[in-house]
């Protein structure tokens, strides 16, 4: 399995994501669920990086589970509450985790609220592995 990221010849290269991704050769295509600030627990970390710190490691944690790791990540989905006041902070925290050579395709929106009132983003993903062995 190969995965190409780039940016054509015509579009913007932005610092953050990809703009296209592509997969060739077999493999697992994984979707995580949208990942909040909470953690194992149910408790909600206080404040915009904490929760952002926390959105990333509960994505670690589910790509572990099936064998994988940010290098496997090929589309993210960011919602903030208020893409004004943590855009910027949630870019910072999100590129600790991910290859700058290898940033998956990105969707950031602002919503009106998440599930929870207390949280202030959520993250869901789609990851791509190669088959399981055996």
């Amino acid at each position: 399995m190969t995965l190409h990221f780039s940016n054509p010849q015509g579009l913007s290269s932005p610092p953050t994501y990809s703009h296209v991704v592509e997969v060739n050769g077999p493999h697992r295509t994984v979707y995580i669920a949208g990942q909040t600030g909470a953690d194992a627990g149910g408790k909600v970390a206080q404040g915009f990086r904490a929760q952002a710190v926390q959105v990333m490691e509960n994505l670690k944690i589910a790509l572990a589970s099936v064998g994988g790791g940010f290098e496997h990540v090929v589309k993210i989905n960011n919602y903030l509450s208020d893409i004004d006041a943590n855009a910027a902070e949630f870019r910072e925290v999100r590129a600790k985790y991910f290859n700058k050579s290898a940033l998956p395709a990105s969707t950031l929106v602002q919503v009106a609220r998440l599930a929870n009132p207390a949280f202030l983003l959520e993250v869901e993903a789609i990851a791509v592995l190669p088959p399981k062995a055996g």
